[in-house]
């Protein structure tokens, strides 16, 4: 997803390569002005307010913004004894976050030895994003990370005849799938429920949600567990997947123009770095959306 995480250009796992003589280094990380206003609140307080906001890509890991300190409310960070390394960025200290009702320790970081090639964030401050109250962009609440400005998605009608079956038994047909092309994914199939045999789908207990596109359900296709998804009410830029079903290739046959797809390597999603246990309560009612 965007330029440092799943395939994209920066991460590990790159799909595509620099077309260059040399080999690039196994890391490269990216620090770039956000160029977007970001506040963050705690304790039911304002604690920071930038439109000069450092958005830092390390492979891996979604994108950390940092703050320089005079967006910071005074008397916010309290220094705290605990430090860490950065493989890439040298000793970092650790603060406590205190305003309004919070108090939480190891909240917010500091890079204090950088190295000369990394000044952008010299003196900045991240905020340990499961620590915080909430995020926004404006007046807008981000959930789960701040956003990358690379990650992108686009959502295409076609006429592609795509099947789905299991055990023999047919559980789509359509020939008005709606292709999803995601930022580091391979292309995502939706199927419209009128063309797909919903007595097939068994909801299952437990959902999680996408930064991108909102809240996920989960469908078993009888011994398949969790083959098929769908975002019941997906978020604005996406909202043409609303209600849609799509089906996992390793769990159940799906077949384009005849041809079965297949899984690619690299595709699957998994909760990275220290603040990134994201969980669907973020979006539960009530969490200041």
């Amino acid at each position: 997803m965007g330029l440092s995480w799943q395939q994209g250009p920066l991460a590990v796992g790159a799909v595509g390569r620099f077309l260059v003589p040399d080999p690039l280094p196994g890391r490269l990380l990216y620090a770039e002005p956000l160029r977007r206003r970001m506040r963050v609140r705690f304790g039911g307080e304002w604690i920071a307010d930038s439109d000069d906001v450092v958005l830092l890509h390390e492979p891996g890991r979604y994108p950390v913004a940092y703050f320089p300190p005079g967006a910071i409310a005074d008397g916010v960070l309290l220094s705290g004894e605990h430090t860490t390394r950065h493989r890439d960025l040298g000793l970092t200290t650790w603060y406590t976050v205190r305003a309004g009702t919070g108090d939480k320790q190891r909240a917010a970081y500091q890079h204090v030895e950088l190295p000369d090639h990394a000044g952008e964030l010299k003196a900045r401050v991240a905020f340990a994003w499961r620590a915080m109250d909430a995020f926004y962009e404006e007046d807008e609440r981000i959930v789960g990370h701040a956003a990358d400005s690379y990650h992108r998605i686009d959502i295409r009608r076609t006429s592609r005849h795509l099947t789905v079956h299991h055990a023999g038994q047919v559980v789509a047909d359509t020939s008005r799938p709606l292709a999803l092309y995601e930022s580091g994914f391979a292309p995502r199939w939706y199927v419209p429920r009128e063309d797909t045999d919903e007595s097939a789908l068994t909801p299952v207990e437990g959902q999680t949600f996408c930064p991108y596109k909102g809240l996920c359900s989960y469908y078993d296709i009888g011994s398949a567990r969790r083959a098929a998804w769908s975002y019941e009410n997906a978020w604005t830029e996406v909202r043409r997947v609303s209600g849609l079903i799509s089906f996992e290739p390793d769990k159940a046959e799906v077949h384009i123009d005849g041809t079965r797809l297949r899984p690619e390597p690299g595709q699957s999603v998994v909760a990275h770095g220290i603040d990134r246990d994201l969980t669907p309560d973020e979006l539960a009612p009530g969490k200041d959306t």
